[in-house]
């Protein structure tokens, strides 16, 4: 269920059917070390939340494949990076116009670590203005316990490591340049740092991790879980009621 292949006549049905809900992957585009191809992110972002779609008849808006990466510094070739703010006022502009299509209940997808805290405030911003619309945000690496355990296993600054190696094996395989694997891995030089230091000062090669330990049949696996939790979230999202009614704009008594 893609809104871009919907025309203007079957989106209201489609909305409807849907209980006025819709998905908005948001990625990005960064370097991914040595051995990932730079759009990991957004492939990512538009594998899984295509499979959701296709699976709760949500439909799912087109991916965004820009996001905040300036963490990633200019060391690396291959990074787009988009301020905060520009990501804070796109998303709610998309936002803006998907409630004027009918929708009533966003759910926010993001595959990327840094893109959280801007998606967070458009979040703030889109439910301040429609009282009558709920929005959700996602972070793909921590759907769930068991999501968050594979990302996380073998750093805890992780990145273009054993889970988005092994993931890209299974659903991109192009994605992957599979001669430069082995060579790849890059430890997590983070823990018990008081600072948030950029890739530069981290990673020798832009990896936090091991993806020489990837294997496509893990990625088969854990690709699976992430679409059956995600679905399962977006399923209970789809009747949830606010715990009361108050108008966000009437004031008390």
């Amino acid at each position: 269920m893609l809104w871009s292949q919907r025309t203007w006549a079957e989106l209201s049905a489609d909305l409807e059917a849907a209980g006025r809900a819709a998905i908005l992957p948001v990625g990005a585009t960064e370097q991914h070390g040595p051995h990932l191809g730079c759009g990991m992110d957004a492939v990512l972002a538009d594998r899984l939340c295509a499979a959701v779609a296709a699976r709760s008849k949500v439909p799912m808006l087109p991916v965004l494949p820009y996001g905040c990466s300036l963490g990633h510094s200019r060391r690396w070739p291959g990074t787009l990076s988009v301020q905060p703010i520009t990501l804070i006022e796109l998303v709610k502009q998309i936002g803006d116009w998907a409630y004027y299509s009918g929708v009533r209940r966003l759910f926010i997808v993001n595959t990327h670590v840094t893109n959280a805290a801007p998606l967070r405030c458009a979040l703030e911003m889109l439910r301040a203005e429609h009282d009558d619309m709920m929005v959700a945000l996602f972070n793909s690496a921590t759907l769930s316990p068991r999501v968050r355990a594979v990302h996380l296993a073998d750093g805890g600054d992780w990145h273009a490591n054993d889970a988005e190696t092994s993931l890209m094996l299974a659903i991109a395989p192009d994605m992957v340049r599979a001669g430069r694997v082995i060579d790849a891995d890059d430890p997590d030089r983070t823990m018990r740092l008081v600072f948030a230091h950029p890739v530069n000062r981290t990673s020798v090669n832009g990896v936090t991790g091991s993806p020489s330990r990837a294997s496509a049949d893990k990625g088969c696996l854990w690709f699976e879980w992430m679409v059956d939790d995600l679905s399962e979230l977006i399923r209970r999202g789809m009747t949830e009621k606010a715990p009361l009614e108050h108008s966000y704009f009437a004031p008390n008594g």
